[in-house]
């Protein structure tokens, strides 16, 4: 797959949106609550200051799997203005992510792993962790296999890596792994020592997460559908405790800015707010002033 072209003289935005589970309508509403907010996400970034150069869509696209609720996505998609890089997540199938994304190409053993050369000699490598029936994630040695070709090819070429699972314990305990998951230690030996990944960006945890994983940044992308509550206490399966579970905080997006030598990444929240600020001739003193102290 190929990306799409910036504009000359800035940086390179990659849009990330993750776990929007469309087709999920547990109540009586005109409109399924997270197309919803998915409509309202896509306003925000496609509507703003900060058009991106690519969208990726980091798994968990749909709620169930199906056909409808992927179609429902890709119409919606249907006008977006930059290349869309689909990634395969627990509640998707594989299938049903061919069919709303022909561009994607299943790569040997049918998996859905591809690589994107983006501007400014960026690297983008999408990974596949499902395992059918399982809501953990998975990395066999066929996987562990390519993505140790893709980086050899290309040893000194900064690259960025989107997954749909994060290999690592963040503390949310019923949505963790287990620690040490044969899986995450087989991406571990792979991502060792490979400088050139500049970061892995996940999504599935529903909340904005930062680590290190192999050395190499890792951040999580909170959900376009409803967030997982912020409860890092130990849980007891057996126990119910009426714990929050899933909450209504906004859905979020995050913007990956790379200028040819760094990559930065924002995180927005979509929501009504009020702007305090705008930049007119009364503040342009004190724009001027900060431009001023980089001289």
């Amino acid at each position: 797959m190929s990306g799409g072209a910036s504009s000359p003289g800035r940086a390179v935005l990659i849009a990330q949106m993750t776990d929007i589970h469309v087709g999920f309508a547990p109540d009586e509403r005109p409109e399924e609550l997270n197309l919803t907010r998915f409509r309202a996400t896509l306003a925000r970034l496609l509507g703003g200051a900060n058009r991106p150069d690519m969208l990726v869509l980091s798994g968990d696209i749909t709620d169930h799997g199906d056909a409808e609720s992927f179609a429902k996505t890709a119409e919606l998609l249907a006008d977006c203005p930059c290349p869309i890089l689909p990634l395969v997540g627990n509640h998707d199938s594989r299938a049903g992510l061919l069919g709303a994304f022909p561009q994607v190409v299943p790569a040997d053993g049918g998996f859905l792993h591809y690589v994107v050369e983006a501007p400014l000699g960026l690297r983008i490598i999408c990974l596949d962790t499902l395992e059918e029936g399982r809501h953990g994630g998975a990395f066999c040695d066929a996987r562990a296999a390519w993505l140790a070709a893709r980086l050899a090819e290309a040893p000194d070429a900064p690259t960025l890596i989107f997954m749909h699972h994060p290999p690592v314990v963040a503390g949310i305990d019923w949505m963790d792994p287990a620690p040490g998951e044969p899986w995450m230690e087989r991406l571990h030996e792979v991502l060792e020592g490979q400088h050139q990944v500049q970061a892995i960006h996940c999504g599935h945890l529903h909340r904005q997460i930062v680590t290190r994983f192999a050395g190499i940044p890792l951040g999580v992308t909170p959900s376009v559908a409803p967030l997982v509550a912020m409860d890092l206490s130990p849980i007891d399966k057996d126990a119910p405790d009426n714990r929050e579970l899933i909450t209504t905080e906004p859905p979020t997006y995050a913007l990956h800015r790379w200028d040819g030598q760094a990559l930065v990444s924002h995180y927005e929240r979509v929501g009504d707010w009020q702007v305090l600020a705008r930049f007119h001739a009364g503040l342009q003193p004190m724009i001027e002033g900060m431009f001023a102290e980089r001289d």
